[in-house]
């Protein structure tokens, strides 16, 4: 396959450097006709890349893995992992292949992967392909994350291959550039550990502190320091998708990442109105993994985690055990703490009483009955600070607005403990409490609007998104739930 020296990328490709076993070498699967429609310049010059040169008829021979740039070194990694909790000894990049990995402006390793570049030894009987709605969902929600301040895998491209792929239906073919910290997952040790590679234990550990955690090197335990940082991230993550109402939707352990980034947006959801058995992926039968479901799922997947490293952490396999359990142990701490943090900021909180988290539980029962919207029930929170007409914009997301009465009248006793003005507190309240999410049926207008040939929307929709705490005027549309006609019950996973 030719390399293009016009769109030149300085890779320093440290994973594929790793031993043979870790993934397979190989190159993308070529498309017809590739054209972007919508590569994401902002990221591309973080990323240190000429986005001039790859935001081109050119460049899109790249971004389709019809041509690479010199130094790329595509590999398709290898890992297991429990899925809806189902051991699968060996997964791997199915669809996916990491072209290789860049030093960024800031100083950051970063991977380059291309999803949907065909198949792979991995593919397990599937195309290797995605259709243009995965790839434009991928996009739109996980640049909706990164403003929303969630640690996440980014978008650099959506190219439209020219190509159609079967699902239930023939649909038009695309291929997503995705940038990571790294896609090392939990699935990624399990791979090792089942295999009883020892050796390759040790280097995918030695590997993952190095790029992530270098501070634990020095640690008197780094392989169970190591653990403790990935848990402390996890927690901290699955936190911030709880205060924002996000469902991940697959949540098995090969999708889990060791730098505590948010990965693999399938059938992933935001929800409406607030239920904490939300359950959106058409692929989870049993609720696995519903919103209320995904703090103690991130410990299950961390039990795994922990699990692999037991021989790196001591010899003696129980202290080991002892070790890793109290680590364990210790994310419910964390999670509950940063949960509390997070849902307080949201209120207008700066400090810490005792009896805000039965408050905050108090707000979510009574949303739910009364089909509150999680998004603008928190929103409209700051105008409600004083008595008054702003009050009025919460009690209209009630079905009966009585039922938050009570509620804001002992919130507003929590608040006068504050020391802040309330002028401040609202612009604290507004800026981490969105106007714009991704709502599932604003995702489904865009991508089923692509499907007609129509791109506007999808470029629309994610410019609104990436200013998502702003007012923005002629988008208030963009802003309200579904009708009912709009709902969208199920989210499905693309492959």
């Amino acid at each position: 396959m030719p390399s293009m020296s016009a769109a030149a990328i300085s890779f320093d490709n440290s994973y594929a450097r790793l031993p043979d076993r870790f993934f397979a070498r190989m190159e993308p699967a070529p498309v017809s006709a590739p054209s972007i429609i919508r590569f994401n310049s902002e990221l591309a010059e973080e990323l240190g890349l000429n986005a001039a040169a790859l935001n081109t008829p050119a460049g899109a021979q790249i971004l389709a893995g019809n041509e690479f740039p010199d130094g790329a070194d595509p590999i398709a990694m290898a890992y297991a992992g429990h899925q809806f909790g189902g051991w699968s000894p060996q997964l791997g990049d199915g669809r996916a292949l990491l072209l290789g990995e860049v030093i960024d402006r800031n100083g950051q390793r970063r991977d380059i992967q291309l999803k949907g570049s065909g198949p792979t030894p991995f593919s397990r009987m599937g195309d290797g392909r995605s259709a243009l709605g995965p790839a434009i969902r991928e996009y739109l929600i996980s640049e909706a994350m990164h403003a929303l301040g969630v640690p996440t895998t980014r978008s650099l491209a959506v190219v439209e291959t020219g190509e159609p792929v079967a699902r239930e239906t023939m649909q038009p073919g695309g291929i997503s550039t995705r940038v990571a910290a790294s896609h090392m997952r939990v699935g990624t040790f399990q791979f090792f550990a089942a295999r009883q590679d020892l050796e390759g234990l040790t280097l995918l550990a030695d590997h993952a502190i190095e790029r992530h955690y270098p501070d634990v090197k020095g640690a008197e335990n780094p392989y169970l320091a190591l653990l403790e940082c990935v848990i402390a991230r996890q927690a901290d993550l699955i936190a911030h998708w709880m205060s924002i109402g996000f469902i991940h939707g697959v949540m098995n352990t090969d999708n889990m990442t060791i730098s505590g980034e948010t990965i693999d947006y399938g059938p992933c959801a935001f929800m409406d109105w607030y239920k904490a058995e939300t359950v959106y992926s058409s692929i989870d039968q049993r609720g696995r993994y519903a919103y209320r479901n995904q703090p103690g799922i991130g410990q299950w997947n961390l039990v795994k985690l922990a699990q692999t490293l037991l021989p790196l952490i001591d010899t003696d396999e129980e202290k080991a055990v002892a070790q890793a359990q109290a680590a364990i142990e210790h994310y419910a701490d964390l999670y509950h703490a940063a949960w509390l943090r997070k849902f307080r900021a949201k209120v207008g909180f700066t400090t810490e009483h005792e009896g805000d988290g039965a408050l905050l539980d108090d707000l979510l029962e009574r949303m739910t009955p009364n089909q509150a919207d999680f998004t603008q029930t928190f929103r409209y929170l700051s105008d409600a600070i004083q008595d008054g007409e702003g009050a009025g914009k919460v009690r209209d997301l009630f079905v009966d607005p009585t039922a938050c009465d009570g509620w804001l009248e002992q919130w507003r006793a929590r608040l006068a403990l504050e020391p802040e003005a309330a002028g401040a507190r609202q612009a604290r309240m507004n800026a981490v409490n969105p106007l714009y999410i991704p709502r599932n049926h604003l995702v489904e207008e865009a991508i089923a609007a692509a499907y007609e040939g129509d791109y506007e929307p999808f470029r629309r929709l994610n410019d609104v998104l990436s200013r998502p705490f702003a007012a923005q005027q002629g988008y208030e549309r963009y802003i309200l739930p579904p009708e009912p006609g709009q709902i969208v019950h199920q989210t499905f996973c693309g492959t």
